[in-house]
């Protein structure tokens, strides 16, 4: 572990979803990893702005950045896992590219794959922030509290981007698991960004 990482807080990823839920007011998109990254998002707040990933694991901030281009007036977050991350970590050069002022990042870092037993991910203890600045995300770092969280919230919501926040994550599980199903969890996404009309009725 780096001596930048050392003494970070770990921190509860329902309760840090929750705070962010609660700050969105503008029906900012979010984007939830494949597992807890979702899970909890399902339980911190059911929004139609939210996208719940099932079984595509490292495509959240790809998705998000999809998101964050096609409708860049609007704020798009990807909630993801170290080890989903791990999976896809070229996006973050794509995302420093394509540059969307829109997207922020929130990384969960637990150094292990909690869904499927606990297991170390290769990268665990690697400085995901590192990292990210490195493929060129200049606007990246770590929270070292909630406190710390709330304001660097506060300010990707209120600048331009890209974000990345990096999070430590204590060993707690998700609060209920997500609805499985993908067929309803796009539909009502695509109504969330005004891209597919509601049904009406006669």
């Amino acid at each position: 572990m780096s001596e930048t990482t050392h003494n970070l807080k770990r921190m509860y990823r329902f309760d840090l979803t929750t705070r962010l839920v609660a700050k969105l007011k503008q029906e900012e998109a979010v984007i939830g990893g494949i597992g807890h990254s979702n899970f909890d998002l399902w339980s911190a707040g059911h929004r139609p702005q939210n996208f719940y990933m099932l079984g595509s694991m490292g495509l959240a901030i790809p998705i998000a950045m999809g998101v964050a281009l096609a409708q860049p007036a609007r704020k798009t977050f990807a909630l993801e896992g170290d080890g989903s991350l791990l999976m896809e970590l070229g996006c973050l050069t794509t995302v420093a590219t394509q540059a969307p002022k829109n997207l922020v990042i929130i990384l969960f870092d637990n150094g292990i794959y909690q869904i499927t037993g606990g297991q170390p991910t290769p990268g665990a203890g690697a400085d995901y922030v590192a990292i990210a600045r490195a493929c060129g995300l200049t606007n990246a770092a770590w929270a070292a509290d909630e406190a710390e969280f709330e304001r660097m919230l506060d300010n990707a919501l209120a600048t331009d981007g890209p974000h990345f926040i990096g999070c430590k994550l204590d060993s707690q599980g998700p609060k209920a698991q997500t609805e499985r199903d993908p067929a309803q969890i796009r539909d009502r996404f695509m109504r969330g960004m005004g891209t597919k009309k509601n049904r009406t009725l006669g």
